[in-house]
Parts: C-alpha cells; sequence; structure tokens
C-alpha cells in the first residue's frame, strides 16, 4: 500500500501548521483514513494520536511516518511532488505521481530552422527540431512566427518577402494538445521582447482570433487582391459564427485605412479560407 496523493498532500500541510505549533488535530476525513490506514499496514501504533472522531499529529507522529517513508526510499513530508517532472520525482523518491506530475512536453516546442545537412540523413529543404523552451536564447531571432496549422509547419519557409526585413526569424508550431503547453510559455516570454510576433494561420474568424489571444503582431496572409479571388464559404463552417462578433468589434475600433479591414470585410462575407489553400505572395497585416 503506498501513501496517497491526498494523505501527503494532506499531511504537507499538517508539516506547514506543526512549524507554528506543537500540536495538530484533523477530523477523520478521506485523506486522514488514508493516512491512518497506511499507519496501520505499516505497523505505526496510533493509540496515543487517534479517537473516534480525530486524529492529532505531532513532531513524533510525523517523525516515524518519515522515518517509514524513507525505508521505502519515497519523500519525505514536506516534499510536494506537483509539477515536477518524472526525471524530477525519481530524484525525490520511487514514487512517481502522473496526475500531478509535469507532463514530458510541457516545455517542449517543434521548431522550423534552416536545413542542417547530416550523413545519414536525406537532405531536406527545413529541419524540425523538438527543443526545450530554456534552451532558446529569444535574443538571437529578430521575429516570431506562430505557424498555426502541423501540416503547413513542415514545409513552412521564411525565405519571403514578408519576412525579408527580419533576421533569423523563429519559426514555431502553434502547438495542439501535445505542444501547446510549450508555446504558450514562449509566447509569454516573447512579449517581454517587443519584437515582432506573426501569425499564419487559417483566414477565417477563429483563425484571426487566435492570432489575437495569442499575442500576435502581424497576420501572415495572401495579398488582398488574391484572397479576394479564393475566398470560399466552403471553408467557413457554422461553428466559425460565434468568433465573428469579436471581429466585428474590432473592426469599427479601426482606422479607415487600416490595412486589416479589407480583410475583416472579407470574412463578414462569411467566406474564408484554410492557410493550406494559400497561394500568391504572403503579406504581413498588421492587427494594432
Amino acid at each position: 500500500m503506498t501513501l496517497s496523493g491526498r494523505a501527503r498532500a494532506g499531511l504537507n500541510g499538517v508539516v506547514r501548521e506543526l512549524n507554528r505549533q506543537p500540536l495538530v488535530e484533523k477530523p477523520r476525513s478521506k485523506w486522514v483514513e488514508d493516512v491512518v490506514a497506511w499507519c496501520h499496514q505499516k505497523d505505526i501504533d496510533l493509540t496515543t494520536w487517534i479517537s473516534n472522531q480525530t486524529l492529532r499529529f505531532d513532531a513524533n507522529l510525523l517523525a516515524q511516518i518519515n522515518s517509514m517513508l524513507e525505508s521505502d526510499r519515497l519523500a519525505p513530508l514536506g516534499h510536494s511532488l506537483s509539477g515536477l517532472s518524472s526525471a524530477a520525482q525519481a530524484i525525490e523518491g520511487l514514487e512517481e505521481d502522473k496526475s500531478i506530475r509535469e507532463g514530458p512536453r510541457a516545455k517542449r516546442l517543434l521548431i522550423n530552422l534552416p536545413q542542417q545537412p547530416s550523413t545519414w540523413l536525406a537532405p531536406e529543404s527545413r529541419s524540425i527540431r523538438d527543443v526545450d523552451i530554456t534552451s532558446l536564447k529569444l535574443a538571437a531571432f529578430g521575429a516570431l512566427v506562430q505557424v498555426e496549422n502541423l501540416d503547413s509547419f513542415y514545409v513552412f519557409s521564411p525565405e519571403i518577402d514578408a519576412l525579408s526585413g527580419y533576421a533569423n526569424p523563429l519559426v514555431v508550431y502553434r502547438g495542439d494538445s501535445h505542444y501547446g503547453g510549450g508555446f504558450a510559455q514562449l509566447e509569454k516570454a516573447w512579449r517581454k521582447t517587443n519584437r515582432p510576433h506573426l501569425y499564419a494561420g487559417d483566414f477565417d474568424p477563429k483563425g484571426v482570433t487566435l492570432a489575437l489571444d495569442s499575442g500576435a503582431t502581424h497576420l501572415l496572409l495572401p495579398n488582398i487582391e488574391w484572397l479576394t479571388q479564393h475566398v470560399t464559404p466552403l471553408h467557413m463552417p457554422a461553428e466559425q459564427l460565434p468568433f465573428q462578433r469579436r471581429l466585428r468589434q474590432r473592426h469599427v475600433t479601426l482606422p479607415d485605412h487600416h490595412p486589416l479591414r479589407p480583410y475583416l470585410v472579407l470574412l463578414e462575407k462569411q467566406r474564408g479560407l484554410k492557410q493550406q489553400w494559400f497561394g500568391g505572395e504572403l503579406v504581413s497585416v498588421g492587427l494594432a
């Protein structure tokens, strides 16, 4: 029998309380009953501390619990496993709690880099790397390019006129259930640089809303003349409608000659275009 997560959390709270007072009494709630059952299984005699309604804790009882945890090679009380990676949990002891650990991709990003030749890999136009966000030196990049769709990310090249003014653009997959957490951390860190953040994604209300919510400063889109000829109601399903209201509100706040205005007009006509169907020359359209 292992000490349950809720029992450990409760005991960690008791540790903090005992730093302020010599005795802590707790009603026999579920986590306390977990502690009682674990102590019985470990032959810790609770006679001195237990009653029908409560369990009393003092330094002596916690010392016995910690001694048993140490013999089982488990983390001592006061050491939370919450938010730790599996590797970090392993340093604390043999116990692993996947329900509260940091996910293995929590700090991971997919980035699209210039070609990196290898003697054992066929040549590719771009190299895709899975990296830890903490290993990135953001000062090396003149702009962030966030790509919404994974298939578009794999083939994206920053060698376009719209990005020619930026030194070494950082091309990153926006993320999904696997990589979304890492990008959220990058987006927060990138805002502090005050450098451009370009969003390359679907031309539809949801895509533009995602760009706004992610702190993007610009959209990467086909020029308005090409896009006007190619948008289609087939790429504007009904589930996109709830996002229209916010874009209409933004539309009315923009100056008359703002470059985003004609794009929002197209969306109001219930026409859009998925990123995978983009053609023509991509241009940078300011969001602010």
